[in-house]
């Protein structure tokens, strides 16, 4: 028997058996596709051309419409910071050419500044695109760090007046649930939620990879401080804005915390037991009193292997973007890891080496081989590792998508 796009996701995020092995384009800032890829896959689908709608400007990721999600057999549409991809909203999108290297639409002009050599600048963000740049970048990634100095920590004072004046006013409450309401009516695909309802804690940040890892370890009683103060203006955007949307949305982006480098954790997992997971369960379980039936998603790029048992303590349902390809660690034992305690997001193929490397035979060889396993026992939602990058070709996509396609029935 058919199923609707959220039955079958939400059945495998349920780890129940499903008809066909759901999958994602987009539906959050990992999973999505470059500007400048976006174009040319339009046109090898047979569909009409259209400007690329870039709804990250920091990672020009394009917003992947509804006959691309169809085309590609996609079952999610996102709700992302006031925009989505389930219907159009043309009032929202200007034109803008970046220096006429591609002609796009963006919510907010004003946010670019062309530089007279060419580049471009976000200065809101603190970053530049250079001339031939696909994606905009900080200095030192803006994480500079000066080893002579003392570790740089954030004034909790501060940190709580910025966090009272973030949270959610009644009108952008209003506008946000009124969003989701029409995104839930006009589709059966899931909807993905990315949005101010967030952990608020990660291993880099403040202060970047570098800074805040060595803080944790030299200053935890202050790290637990400022965790504590972070998940309880957390719990507060939980009480004023989830509970209102929760009606309309399937899966909600709880965290982006990546810990792991393509080697090894950022931080040994003692740091994560004691200093993130109390306040990561605390978080996860209001959102489980608030919204039982909305999906909580976890982003944590690298080599992340060692911290799963972790990770599903906390509390989350999801895991993305496995990254089987960091650590030494094989796609089979991150499925064995997580069957059955935690949901896969993600890890379909290889977006560092064999999509933009490979030939169109090794992305099929690989998604049917990778696929096949992650499948098994349900608990699987098909995506690339992470997103498609400027240099991935439209032929390798769709081989991609159309080789999920056929993974058997009986592995989902």
């Amino acid at each position: 028997m058919s199923m609707t796009s959220r039955e079958r996701v939400l059945k495998a995020l349920n780890f129940e058996q499903v008809d066909r092995l759901p999958r994602d384009l987009g539906g959050m800032a990992s999973t999505g596709i470059s500007a400048f890829a976006y174009p040319a896959l339009v046109e090898a689908l047979g569909l009409p051309p259209r400007l690329p709608r870039i709804h990250d400007s920091y990672q020009m990721l394009a917003l992947p419409e509804m006959d691309v999600l169809e085309a590609l057999g996609c079952d999610v549409v996102t709700v992302f910071w006031g925009a989505t991809n389930a219907f159009d909203e043309p009032t929202k999108w200007h034109r803008y050419d970046f220096n006429g290297r591609l002609p796009a639409m963006v919510r907010d002009i004003k946010q670019f500044v062309n530089l007279p050599d060419g580049s471009i600048s976000q200065p809101h963000l603190n970053c530049i695109m250079g001339l031939t740049a696909v994606v905009f970048n900080e200095e030192h990634a803006g994480q500079l760090f000066d080893i002579s100095a003392d570790l740089p920590k954030p004034d909790l004072k501060i940190v709580k007046k910025e966090q009272q004046e973030s949270l959610p006013k009644d009108r952008d409450i209003k506008e946000m649930v009124e969003l989701c309401r029409r995104v839930r009516n006009s589709t059966d695909k899931a909807v993905f939620f990315n949005g101010p309802v967030n952990t608020g804690i990660a291993i880099a940040s403040p202060g970047g990879c570098a800074v805040w890892p060595m803080v944790c370890l030299t200053e935890p009683q202050f790290v637990a401080e400022y965790h504590g103060l972070m998940t309880e203006y957390a719990v507060k955007r939980l009480d004023l804005l989830l509970k209102e949307i929760a009606p309309y949305i399937d899966i909600l982006m709880t965290a982006s915390d990546d810990w792991g480098t393509q080697n090894a954790l950022f931080a040994p997992p003692r740091i994560f037991e004691e200093l993130f997971l109390p306040y990561l369960k605390k978080f996860n379980g209001h959102i489980k009193k608030v919204a039982p039936n909305v999906k909580r998603f976890l982003h944590s790029c690298g080599a992340i292997y060692d911290i799963i048992d972790l990770i599903i303590d906390s509390g989350f349902d999801v895991l993305n973007p496995i990254q089987w390809s960091a650590g030494g660690r094989s796609y089979k034992q991150w499925k064995d890891k997580c069957r059955g305690r935690i949901a896969m997001w993600g890890g379909g193929v290889n977006s560092q080496e064999t999509l933009p490397f490979g030939t169109v035979q090794d992305v099929k060889r690989e998604v049917a081989e990778v696929t096949a396993y992650l499948a098994k026992d349900s608990g699987f939602v098909f995506n690339s590792i992470h997103n498609l990058l400027a240099e991935t070709k439209p032929e390798k996509i769709i081989a991609m998508y159309r080789e999920a396609s056929d993974t058997k029935r009986k592995d989902c």
